[in-house]
């Protein structure tokens, strides 16, 4: 008795129907599904950048580190 019964959620449905109208809840849902899709292809994007900027970083210093090598085997040599 304490959870909302089926009976509860189909006349909330219901009311919620007649108020706004199936036009206005198709066009909410799929605003909402667009905002989701988007939001999702936003953090995929920036876990991309976020992975090209590691690799780039990465690579930068095995860059500098080989130069440094190069530069003190010239040094020593």
């Amino acid at each position: 008795m304490a959870g909302i019964s089926i009976w509860q959620l189909l006349i909330i449905a219901v009311i919620v129907v007649l108020l706004f109208g199936t036009k206005k809840l198709r066009n909410i849902g799929s605003d909402l599904g667009g905002a989701v899709k988007g939001f999702k292809n936003a953090m995929s994007e920036e876990d991309k950048k976020s992975l090209t900027d590691e690799t780039t970083a990465n690579n930068t210093v095995d860059v500098d580190n080989k130069t440094t090598t190069e530069t003190k085997d010239k040094e020593q040599a």
